[in-house]
């Protein structure tokens, strides 16, 4: 019989997943990452994961099931490999994703070697995605249900890990699943979804930055792109490309955050027709739908989770660097976000906009 790990966050999404395990005849192990934990930050449950309560219900929907369940503290490796990296990013003007991160190096490495330590042969996640084998490769392709599709966040795995990995229900929609867990009386068939980055669910990145470091971000000035001084901001790090509100400036127009200039502290301000452009780069790109770099090729490509897909034309760059010149302007690509090409419903491949 082959032995899954089962990644539980305590929500109704994995708890589904670790239920259609079992079905399958899989011998199941129950698990839940500790990554953080919000509840000692004084924030309220309702606005966050990895808390104690979250153990507890993965813990109950575990015993349910007749399948053992375990805990372990990632928080040093969530620490260095998200916090830290989210931070640096921030840091450096750019705008990082850490779901992304945290699926890289945590889900589908630090977990697959516990997974491998404890004798499984399988890691499954509660991700609504699909994985295939066609040609010799494994695929990533969207979930059926393309309103919840995670693929976006899982571009970075390798063949290794989707040939260990399997998502359950990326054949089913969010309300077959909430029926499913209803049906064999699971608590948190109602359980709402996180929307939020966990370690920052009240959404001040500013805030989770200067207690992590324990400083403060200098003041600088608001610019035009001619140079014109249009005020003063508050710290690079509170801003994002395309971010209009929030910037304490009154303006005859509206403007919005263009650029971050760390080497001077400046944000350049312009209006939403300067926020277009069709070029970008992307570097560390990981190839999934061939074996290396291919040549010149036609896909949509997204450059945020919730970003509709787009035709562009894409020439690589050297093994892990494309360049992607998209067949209309596209609105406030930003740096350090993750794009990510399909072929249809199928993941080409992904990488981190320069």
């Amino acid at each position: 019989m082959n032995k899954a790990l089962i990644a539980m966050s305590g929500g109704v999404d994995s708890s589904i997943a670790a239920l259609l395990m079992k079905e399958a005849g899989y011998d199941c192990i129950g698990v839940t990452m500790r990554l953080f934990d919000n509840g000692t930050a004084g924030i309220s449950r309702e606005k966050s994961c990895c808390s104690l309560e979250d153990t507890e219900d993965a813990r109950a929907v575990a015993y349910k099931l007749g399948i053992p369940h375990y805990s372990f503290n990632f928080t040093e490796d969530f620490k260095a490999q998200v916090i830290d990296k989210f931070i640096k990013s921030y840091e450096s003007g750019r705008t990082p994703n850490p779901c992304i991160d945290c699926n890289r190096y945590l889900k589908f490495d630090r977990l697959f070697r516990r997974a491998t330590e404890l004798g499984c042969d399988f890691v499954v996640t509660g991700h609504y995605a699909r994985i295939e084998q066609s040609g010799g490769r494994y695929l990533l392709k969207k979930a059926a249900d393309e309103g919840k599709d995670q693929s976006y966040v899982l571009y970075a795995m390798t063949q290794e890990q989707l040939s260990r990995a399997k998502f359950p229900l990326g054949g089913l929609n969010k309300v077959e699943v909430r029926r499913i867990a209803a049906e064999h009386g699971f608590s948190n068939a109602g359980k709402r979804d996180s929307q939020d980055i966990c370690f920052v669910p009240d959404g001040d990145y500013a805030r989770v930055i200067e207690t992590n470091t324990g400083r403060t971000y200098p003041h600088g000035k608001f610019v035009d792109r001619n140079g014109i001084v249009l005020g003063e901001h508050k710290g690079i790090i509170r801003y994002t490309v395309g971010q209009r509100k929030g910037l304490g400036l009154a303006l005859r127009e509206p403007m919005y955050v263009c650029e971050k200039r760390v080497s001077d502290n400046t944000v350049v301000l312009g209006r939403n027709e300067e926020l277009f452009s069709r070029e970008l780069y992307a570097s560390d790109f990981n190839w999934i739908a061939c074996s290396g770099a291919p040549k010149e090729l036609r896909v949509k490509a997204k450059i945020r989770y919730s970003h509709r897909g787009q035709w562009a034309t894409v020439t690589p760059e050297g093994t892990d660097a494309v360049r992607i010149v998209f067949d209309d302007p596209q609105r406030a690509v930003t740096p350090g976000q993750a794009v990510v090409l399909y072929d249809g419903e199928i993941v080409v491949g992904g990488g981190t906009v320069k």
